[in-house]
């Protein structure tokens, strides 16, 4: 019995295609309930309502029901941390724009099943997926850091996904 061949970049392109145009969210991810996502990022309702109008997340609407996919999830749950540990709305803000930019990057490493961290201030920001440059970020650092397990969370999200 041979092995499953890995998965090219180019092979989930592919599969993504789908009759000469590339898949809408829509199509390919699961959707997640407001009260699912509150569960999941142990939030509340009225935070996720005050977060959309305030457009730090800025989900889908269905109607009057708001619809998250993976990546708005990921993103809450990000927030979620920083705010527990004390992070301003800009600071997050600021937070947020750097890992919109830099998570696709790392989306591999993850999937492999690597850790990746998000080490930060509220003003500069780093993904790392090397425990010892993590440490090195932190011993350099002039202002307390904090630390959060992206990986962890897109995992805990991608578990309920495919439930």
């Amino acid at each position: 019995m041979s092995q499953p061949k890995a998965r090219s970049l180019n092979t989930r392109v592919h599969d993504r295609l789908y009759r000469g145009r590339i898949r809408t969210p829509e199509e390919t991810q699961r959707i997640f309930t407001t009260n699912e996502v509150s569960q999941l990022a142990c939030v509340t309702l009225r935070q996720l309502q005050w977060w959309d109008e305030q457009r730090v997340v800025s989900p889908r609407h269905k109607g009057h029901r708001r619809i998250y996919y993976e990546p708005e999830v990921v993103e809450i749950a990000v927030i979620a941390e920083l705010r527990r540990k004390g992070f301003s709305l800009q600071a997050i803000r600021r937070v947020l724009r750097f890992m919109q930019k830099k998570l696709p990057e790392f989306s591999e490493t993850i999937d492999a099943g690597k850790h990746v961290y998000l080490v930060t201030d509220g003003r500069v920001a780093y993904f790392e997926s090397s425990c010892e440059l993590v440490i090195d970020i932190l011993n350099r650092a002039k202002r307390p850091m904090m630390l959060v397990s992206v990986s962890e969370l897109v995992r805990g999200v991608k578990a309920v996904a495919l439930k």
